[in-house]
């Protein structure tokens, strides 16, 4: 629905990026996606929406958090607690795990929480599949999945996204669900190509998904995205609510993050302290051998 070179126009308006995805984006979105070469398409209400079928595939990542293997950098775990490439972002500090902080597992489901410390600071958790050496867990193509509830209020930017960053040449993302709580009746998914040589122009599409105000954080959901060599499509409960052509840098191994952020464009005075992400489970799936 919308394709940017995101550097390009944030330039231009000098203005937070997620009101800018929001209110000039829309405007620019025709040309610029016939510059670039790529459409992203998100289904309305009134589009046949299809179904997710997993009958030739098989599981390949399973984490049920009944215990969780984490480590601030690694090696030896199946997470850790920052991005491996030490590029921790947003308004809220990335913590080390400590007994209690920011993770705590039970009955089955990993809490996330954010909080605001006694000087003002805000520190929250991140989780990666792979270690600053690249070990752990990444696959090329797939259904990558995670079922989880979101919290509510303003500041709050929880994500669950994947990473191919190992190419000299570029970087790439699929960011599978990013939901700004400022907006509780949408969230987005963002496929990006970071492009690491001078002067070389990025790429970014977006898809916005409209949903009953409140609904994220109401219950747990499925947020999944299915990424081959023509298509990543996006589904909301295993129903596809979006699709976009997979970029050649996209056709790479990626590993998995998912976080509980702050800010990301907007501001966090009235983010309710503490807030928790609730994680149910993460899976990844691949195609049976024929």
């Amino acid at each position: 629905m919308i394709v940017a070179a995101r550097g390009l126009l944030w330039k231009a308006y000098r203005m937070p990026l997620a009101l800018f995805r929001r209110l000039i984006l829309p405007v620019l979105a025709g040309v610029v996606a016939v510059s670039i070469g790529f459409v992203a398409f998100s289904l309305g209400q009134n589009e046949v929406s299809k179904k997710l079928d997993l009958s030739n595939y098989e599981l390949s990542f399973n984490e049920d958090f009944d215990k969780l293997d984490v480590s601030a950098w690694g090696p030896g775990t199946r997470w850790i607690a920052h991005t491996p490439w030490n590029g921790d972002f947003g308004a809220a500090q990335f913590a080390d795990p400590v007994p209690g902080f920011p993770f705590v597992v039970e009955n089955g489901i990993l809490r996330i929480e954010a909080r605001r410390e006694s000087n003002g600071t805000w520190r929250s958790g991140l989780l990666a599949s792979t270690d600053p050496k690249g070990a752990g867990f990444l696959q090329q193509f797939g259904y990558f999945e995670m079922r989880a509830k979101l919290p509510a209020g303003p500041g709050l930017w929880p994500a669950f996204w994947l990473i191919a960053n190992k190419d000299k040449d570029s970087s790439a993302e699929i960011d599978i669900l990013e939901h700004y709580g400022q907006f509780p009746g949408d969230f987005e998914s963002v496929i990006h190509v970071w492009r690491h040589a001078p002067g070389a122009q990025n790429y970014q599409a977006t898809l916005r998904h409209k949903i009953p105000a409140g609904l994220l954080s109401a219950d747990f959901h499925l947020y999944g995205a299915s990424v081959d060599a023509d298509w990543i499509v996006i589904y909301l409960d295993r129903v596809e609510i979006g699709r976009t052509p997979t970029p050649p840098e996209h056709r790479r191994p990626m590993f998995i993050l998912l976080n509980l952020a702050l800010g990301g464009g907007w501001p966090i005075e009235q983010t309710p302290n503490p807030s928790y992400m609730l994680v149910d489970s993460v899976r990844a799936y691949k195609k049976k051998s024929p």
